[in-house]
């Protein structure tokens, strides 16, 4: 990975600690949510970051921080099939 794809999954992960500090302790969000927090444009650019959002999420699962979950149950990382969502670690 390069130092900018670094720099982008790093503030990728503070964005979403970000978000999810604003939310309700039992709330989640969508690896959409962080990545069009984290884009600078009015377009939908922030599709782009998706593949980035979620190798941030996986980073901050390693961490403990969050959970990915689907269906409302966590799952490992390396398992998550489809649209996950992401919680923070219980």
């Amino acid at each position: 990975m390069t130092e900018t794809g670094r720099a982008t999954v790093r503030r990728l992960e503070r964005t979403i600690l970000e978000l999810l500090e604003r939310r309700a302790p039992d709330a989640s969000i969508c690896p959409s949510d962080a990545a069009r927090a984290a884009y600078d444009g009015d377009d939908d650019g922030w599709r782009a970051l998706m593949d980035s959002a979620r190798l941030a999420a996986r980073h901050l699962v390693d961490a403990g921080e969050v959970e990915i979950t689907q269906s409302g149950r966590p799952v490992p990382p390396g398992e998550a099939r489809g649209p996950i969502r992401i919680r923070r670690a219980r």
